[in-house]
Parts: structure tokens; C-alpha cells; sequence
């Protein structure tokens, strides 16, 4: 879209043409007052408060598009008495309960109630019984309820649950005395109000979605309320630490919302998390996950002293990518320094990935993030469970279809409904593990252009095709010649006589003929629908950006090299811009930062992981550590941004830099290192303390700092490897992921996101097992045996389970030879 100044009060502005008013305003900060409408959602003209008047004529803010030229005005008396009007109806029947209000202190109602000056009431209509609800995490308050239609629309638009909608209210209609009474737009908006409530899409009493509490979120009064937050604390109380999400690697903005624990407590505790939801969604383990600190930790100089022997016995560490950027770079000193091993796997695996992908694509990292995903208007998911990997890729997923009239295709071995719910322009292809290759071969085969192609890659992907004969049936039209009879005036005789003519008619006729198609094996091989080619010409009509996401089943892929530079050329030769999904919080900063090893050697360091020398924060290692939300440091995103994060919670113990200082290293901080962090992997010589954490109006990411984008040689070799076709799963297979909302030990310390560890399937596979809930199962595969329990996963389908990694103590990683999908029997116990 090309750029146009517009007008609005006097003042020109510069926005993209088709830009809504309201957002060409927010982003030169200019105010215009709008309730319903979230920035990055369609809008709802619930409110109507965002009512101005362009080239003359009075039209909604949040709905009108700029135009070249155009003249707006915010104000005028008209406009004025309409808001008025409008915030009179909105508190005629709104409870007087602000004292005890959760909302109270950041409630728009009030804000708006004051700045139209609404000291008077002019109007008086019935009210009927709203009795409230609780929905399980959310509790819903219908007299408190707006009816602004933001938790609808965000549910829709940017989550893509379609969990809530506005259902019958049960009040009496507005007489025509009042409806004179009021101006067209306070009618309009009371109307609405007066016949509708939020209520729940499946007609339940529970909400049945996967838990983000984006819904209360954005409510801007009272009427969602997270059950767990309800009547504990008053938002005016709240200290607010800016902060990045810690489970997954998207690196969410967050805000702590901490206070004193109690009057005999002075000490701070998280009370809630929040965020900038009109720029960033969060997912459950975000929201909800908060309280995983390392509680109750003192200096216990023995256990350090302990550490530091068994530091100077070691020659391995082996730690999780949950820590930050300068907790790793402490870790590479120290190999430096004294010798150690660095083993981590899931980041070995994804600084391998990233490796063979650079070979081909002459970058060290992949080329978009999730920005470019949302803005696609077709995205392809391939080896990643989107809703539990990254979660805001799910959204980006969901944004490009509702946002951006969209088409998608999610490749995955499990079924997903919650991709599927997302409409009919996403095509879910479940096809066997072992068979993601496929996936790519076709990727390149759909979107390349075969000339330009090596000659080797061009003729693998023409071996896939063959001609066949079919006959088809197809109605034509013939001609026909009838006799008929009419009849006709003789005009000898002036009398009517029947008589013959022939006349001609088209006739539909079934015919049958001999027609050549073209077969494509790779559909076939990834059980792809039989419809697969005409729902893609529909798909891809008028599309024009495109977006590739590749996930965590690619890294430990035994042909994960060949995936990568598979990834590589389709980045090179579509139209398609890659995202790569690292797998956990700091995966990629860990991979950019670390020399990691294959293997460990005789004596081992684990930093929150099994080994001979525990260091935990989680409570249950040989010496305590702080969990992210106790520190200062910094964490890479799937964005490629360096995100500053801040301690929400006190910590007493000793931290990672301690053991460093001690081991020959000299920090009088751990963010003394963000400084040094390597400018060769594209980190930037930024203090800690002079990183911002926040958005722009015009939703400007203002966090951290872009990695900078570093080449790297090219050896000129663009040749893959031709799959193995006879190696996919086809039966038994078995998954290591985990439930919404989990991703780590941490996720499922808290506790609002307490879940049992064991074997998750869904209905289909249950029923078909002759499985229950609660029952407990083997579950044996080439590497060993586990006993665990059996809980449905009703967000799953298909004839494939998972074992879950979120709490270590399962050991579930340990029947698995690194790729996530193995064979494996289930027996009931």
C-alpha cells in the first residue's frame, strides 16, 4: 500500500492509504476515544465513542480508512453530545461497585465516564437479572458486562479458540419514548447492550479453549476476571516489572504485577501477569505460569564450597536452554577457561539445524520471524505442534486466515481441531512421522520454479510425477431435432389446423471420455486429501506473501540436515520466507553463544538437569539457583530480538555469576555480561540497563535489539539427499510433547497450571484402545519401559498419543532415540 497524508485536527499526518482513522491517530498520538476496538482485530462498532468527522461527514474511527487528502475532526459539538450520550447509557444499570471492583484504577468506563464529563444522568431504563458465571480459569460477570465484543473478537482474530459470542440477553425491547430520547448512536449502542451478554460458543458451563485468559485481558471493565486474581489485590497497589516471558521462545512481553505478600509478609509476591495486548497475545503458561521462583533460598556457603569441588572435578555442564543470555555466555567462559564440555541437546540439535541451513542459504539465521508470519496471507506449518511449541505462532498462524483472508496448510502426524476449527481455508495434512521430507520435496515442488532449480533437485522432484489415463464423466450439451405438433390458422379457410414442424433443442447428454492427469506420489505418501489440488487453486488465488514455519520435529529428524537445507531452498527459490521455531526459552541464544558438545565426559555439572552435581532452580538440586523470574538478563526470541527481562521476586542464594567469580571469572553482576555478548553472532555491544521494554503506539516493537544479520560462506553445493520412503511410522507410533499451557518444570510448578505427567491421547484413540482416564499403562518402546497414567487430551485427535517432558522426574526422553516419534506398544497395567 502506498502513503497518504491526511488531515486530523489541523495537523498532517503520514499513514499507509487504507490505514483505519484510528490507528493513523494512536500512531501520532493523536487521541480519539474508542472502547471495542483492539488494534490488531477487526473492528466491532460496538461502542461508536470513536465517532469523527471526515470530508464533512460522521463515520467511526475504528472502521473509516484514510484516504489522500482526507480531513478529520475529533471534535465537534455534535460528536460531543453523541459521546456523552453514549457513556450516560453505559452507566444507567452499571453496578456502583468500584470499591471492590477488580477493574477499579484501570477501568476504561471510568476513564471514559470522567473525560466526557458525565456528571448527570438523563436516562432510566429496566434492568433484568444478570446472575455471573464462573467458566473454570475466567469468571464472567454479565452486570458488570459492556458488551464491547473485545473478548469475542480477540478469541476470534488473534487466538483462534472462537471460544465466546454474544448470546440472547432476555431483556424487555427499548420504547419508542426512550428511543426519542436519545441520539441515534447512544440508541444504537443501547440497543445492543440492552439485548445481548457474553456467553460461551458450545453452549457449556465451562470454557472450553486452551486457557490464555486473553479474554479478561482485554476486557476494559470488571466483567472477565481471572477466578484465581479475584479479590485478592487492587490494581492501584501493584508494582509493575517489565519483563520477557520465560517458558517459550517467543519472548512475550510481560509485566509482573507484584506487592507485599501480607502485612505479616513484607516480602513481594506476583499477584498476576499482564501485557501489552494490543501489540502481544499470550498463551496460558505466560499468563498463569508466574510463580516458580526458587522460594525461601539463604547463602548456604558448605553447599557452595561443595559446588565449587565438584566444579574443579568436573569436565562436563550440562544444562536446559531455561537460563539467559549471560548465564551462557558464563557457561562458554568457563569451557574456555578451564576445559568444560558444554552438553545440551535440544540445542545442539537446533545449532545443527541452523548450521546445514547456512550452508545454502549464506545467513546464519532464518530470514523472517512472526511478524512476517501475521502479515502472511498464506502460511505453511511443518514439524511443529503449534498450539503447545510456540503458541504465538499458533496465533500468527490463526491471524494470517482472519486478519488477512488467508490459506494454510499444517502438515503434522497428530490432528490437530484447533487448527482445524480455524476455517475452511486451513488444510490439515496428517501424514507419518518420518515423513516431513516429503513435506519439504513437496513444499519446493508446489512453489519452485523448475528451471531455476539445480538440474538434480528439478529431475528428483519430476521422478514423483506420472501420467495417467482416466475416464470422467461430463454432461454435454447436444442438439436434438423434435416434431412437434402446433397449431395454425389456414388463411383460405380462417380456420385453425394442427400440424407438424420440426423444431431444434439442446439436451444435456452424459458422455464418457479418455482424459490424462497428472499423479503426484509425494500427496500420496503424505495421505494428503483426495481434494488437495483444487482446494490449493482456491487457496492461492490472489495471494502475495509467504510465510514458511518449521518446528522442533525437524531438529532431531535423523535426515535433520537434509531438512535444513531443504528449508534453505525453499527460501531460495519460492517466494516463501522461513521462520524456524527453536524449542525452548533461550534455545537460540544458547546455540548463537555456545560451543556445544555431542557427549559428556566422566564427571558432570547439571544446571537444572540430572548429573552428578545438581544446580536447581527448581528446589531439588545439590545448590540452589534463581529461576528467570528472580533475574536480570536478557533472552532471544523466535524474532531474533534480545529481549530484556527483570526480577519479579527476591532471591537470597547464590547465582551462576558467584560460582564463575569464584572459578577465575570477574563480574560483579551477571548482566555485566550483556556488554560482551558475541558481536559475531550478531549481539550488540548494549548495556543492560539501557535496553528498553516496550511498544509504540503505533505498536513499534521498543525491546532489546534486533540480532544483526550475519553472512556466512557458501560452499556451492545445493544438493539433498533423496529420502528414505519406506522408513515412516505407519502404526504405534508415540509423541514426546506435552498440554497447552506446559512447557518445563517450571510451567508446572505454578499454581494455576498443576497437570499430571503420563500418556495424553485423544477421544478417538481411547475408544479405539479401549482406554479410560486414569488408567495406567506401559509404555515400552526399543529404549525401556514406563508405567504412567492416561489422561485424554480433548485438543488432540487421530490414532497418536504423546508422552510428556514437563515434569523430569517422567523421564520420558529416555524411551526416545532424539527424534520425537518412536514406535511403541501401550498395555494396560
Amino acid at each position: 500500500m502506498s502513503n497518504v497524508t491526511i488531515t486530523i485536527d489541523g495537523r498532517e499526518i503520514q499513514t499507509q492509504e487504507g490505514e483505519f482513522i484510528l490507528n493513523a491517530a494512536r500512531a501520532n498520538d493523536i487521541f480519539i476515544p474508542a472502547i471495542c476496538y483492539l488494534t490488531r482485530c477487526s473492528p466491532t462498532l460496538a461502542c461508536r465513542i470513536c465517532l469523527v468527522e471526515a470530508d464533512g461527514k460522521q463515520v467511526y474511527a475504528c472502521n473509516a480508512k484514510a484516504k489522500e487528502g482526507m480531513v478529520i475532526s475529533t471534535s465537534t459539538e455534535n460528536i460531543e453530545q453523541e459521546r456523552r450520550a453514549i457513556m450516560e447509557v453505559y452507566d444507567v444499570n452499571h453496578p456502583l461497585q468500584c470499591g471492590v471492583c477488580d477493574q477499579s484504577g484501570e477501568c476504561e468506563l471510568q476513564n471514559y465516564t470522567l473525560e466526557m464529563g458525565v456528571d448527570s444522568q438523563s436516562y432510566s431504563v429496566p434492568d433484568v437479572a444478570r446472575p455471573s458465571s464462573d467458566w473454570g480459569h475466567i469468571h464472567y460477570d454479565p452486570g458488570l458486562c459492556i458488551v464491547c465484543e473485545r473478548c469475542v473478537t480477540v478469541c476470534k482474530d488473534m487466538i483462534g479458540d472462537n471460544a465466546l459470542k454474544t448470546v440472547p440477553r432476555g431483556s424487555e425491547s427499548i420504547s419508542d419514548e426512550q428511543k426519542e430520547s436519545m441520539p441515534k448512536d447512544a440508541y444504537a449502542m443501547w440497543n445492543k447492550l440492552n439485548k445481548s451478554v457474553i456467553g460461551l460458543t458450545d453452549g457449556g458451563d465451562m470454557l472450553d479453549c486452551t486457557s490464555c485468559g486473553e479474554c479478561a485481558s482485554v476486557c476494559p471493565v470488571g466483567a472477565l476476571v481471572d477466578t484465581d486474581y479475584m479479590y485478592t489485590s487492587n490494581a492501584w497497589e501493584h508494582k509493575q516489572i517489565p519483563a520477557t516471558c520465560g517458558h517459550c521462545s517467543a519472548g512475550c512481553q510481560i509485566s509482573y504485577d507484584t506487592k507485599h505478600e501480607s502485612i505479616d509478609n513484607p516480602e513481594d509476591k506476583i499477584y498476576r501477569v499482564m501485557n501489552e495486548w494490543n501489540y502481544v497475545s499470550l498463551c496460558g503458561a505466560g499468563r498463569y505460569a508466574y510463580d516458580y521462583e526458587n522460594k525461601d533460598v539463604k547463602k548456604d556457603e558448605a553447599a557452595f564450597a561443595s559446588a565449587i569441588e565438584a566444579f574443579k572435578k568436573a569436565d562436563t555442564i550440562k544444562f536446559t536452554s531455561t537460563i539467559t543470555n549471560e548465564e551462557a555466555y558464563i557457561l562458554q567462559s568457563l569451557k574456555e577457561k578451564r576445559g568444560y564440555k558444554l552438553v545440551n541437546p535440544e540445542a545442539k540439535a537446533f545449532q545443527d539445524f541452523l548450521s546445514a541451513y547456512s550452508q545454502i542459504s549464506g545467513t546464519a539465521l532464518y530470514g523472517a520471524d512472526l511478524q512476517k508470519a501475521h502479515a502472511s496471507n498464506f502460511i505453511v506449518s511443518v514439524g511443529s505442534a503449534l498450539k503447545s511449541d510456540n503458541p504465538n505462532a499458533r496465533y500468527a498462524f490463526n491471524n494470517s486466515m482472519t486478519m488477512n483472508k488467508g490459506a494454510g496448510l499444517y502438515f503434522h502426524p497428530v490432528a490437530d481441531p484447533v487448527i482445524e476449527q480455524m476455517g475452511k481455508s486451513v488444510m490439515s495434512i496428517t501424514h507419518a512421522p518420518l515423513q516431513e521430507e516429503a513435506a519439504l520435496y513437496l513444499m519446493l515442488d508446489l512453489f519452485a520454479a523448475k528451471e531455476k532449480l539445480p538440474s538434480a533437485i528439478a529431475a528428483y522432484l519430476a521422478s514423483f510425477h506420472s501420467t495417467k489415463t482416466i475416464t470422467v464423466e461430463e454432461t454435454i450439451k447436444e442438439k436434438v431435432i423434435e416434431t412437434v405438433k402446433e397449431m395454425k390458422l389456414n388463411e383460405e379457410t380462417g380456420v385453425e389446423e394442427e400440424i407438424e414442424v420440426e423444431k431444434s433443442k439442446m439436451v444435456p447428454k452424459q458422455v464418457s471420455k479418455e482424459v490424462e492427469v497428472d499423479e503426484n506420489r509425494l500427496l500420496e505418501l503424505l495421505n494428503a486429501p483426495s481434494d488437495f489440488k483444487e482446494k490449493m487453486e482456491k487457496f492461492l488465488a490472489k495471494k502475495d506473501a509467504f510465510v514458511l514455519m518449521v518446528g522442533p520435529d525437524l531438529y532431531t529428524h535423523p535426515a535433520s540436515a537434509n531438512l535444513a537445507r531443504l528449508c534453505a531452498l525453499i527460501e531460495k527459490y519460492t517466494a516463501f520466507e522461513l521462520v524456524m521455531i527453536p524449542t525452548l526459552t533461550n534455545t537460540l541464544g544458547v546455540s548463537l553463544i555456545c560451543e556445544l558438545d555431542e557427549s559428556a565426559g566422566a564427571y558432570s555439572i547439571g544446571y537444572n538437569t540430572e548429573a552428578d552435581f545438581v544446580l536447581s532452580a527448581l528446589g531439588k538440586g545439590d545448590l540452589d539457583m534463581p529461576a528467570i523470574n528472580q533475574q536480570e538478563g536478557t533472552l532471544a526470541s523466535i524474532n531474533k530480538r534480545i529481549n530484556p527481562t527483570n526480577a519479579a521476586v527476591g532471591y537470597g542464594g547464590y547465582e551462576l555469576n558467584d560460582l564463575a567469580n569464584a572459578l577465575g571469572l570477574n563480574a560483579e553482576l551477571t548482566v555485566a555480561y550483556t556488554k560482551q555478548l558475541p558481536v559475531a553472532k550478531g549481539f550488540k555491544t548494549e548495556a543492560f540497563d539501557n535496553l528498553p521494554n516496550h511498544y509504540e503506539n503505533d505498536g513499534t516493537e521498543k525491546r532489546g535489539y534486533l540480532l544483526d544479520a550475519v553472512a556466512v560462506a557458501v560452499s556451492g553445493d545445493e544438493s539433498v539427499e533423496a529420502f528414505d520412503e519406506t522408513i515412516a511410522i505407519k502404526e504405534k507410533a508415540l509423541y514426546l510433547a506435552n498440554p497447552i499451557r506446559q512447557f518445563s518444570d517450571f510451567t508446572a510448578k505454578a499454581h494455576q497450571s498443576k497437570e499430571k505427567a503420563g500418556f495424553y491421547a485423544g477421544a478417538g484413540y481411547l475408544t479405539a484402545q479401549g482406554l479410560s482416564e486414569g488408567d495406567r499403562v506401559k509404555v515400552t518402546t526399543a529404549k525401556g519401559t514406563l508405567e504412567v497414567e492416561v489422561i485424554h487430551d480433548h485438543f488432540i485427535d487421530g490414532e497418536i498419543g504423546y508422552l510428556t517432558t514437563f515434569d523430569s522426574n517422567l523421564k520420558s526422553e529416555a524411551l526416545f532415540d532424539g527424534y520425537r516419534f518412536t514406535t511403541a506398544s501401550i498395555e494396560r497395567v
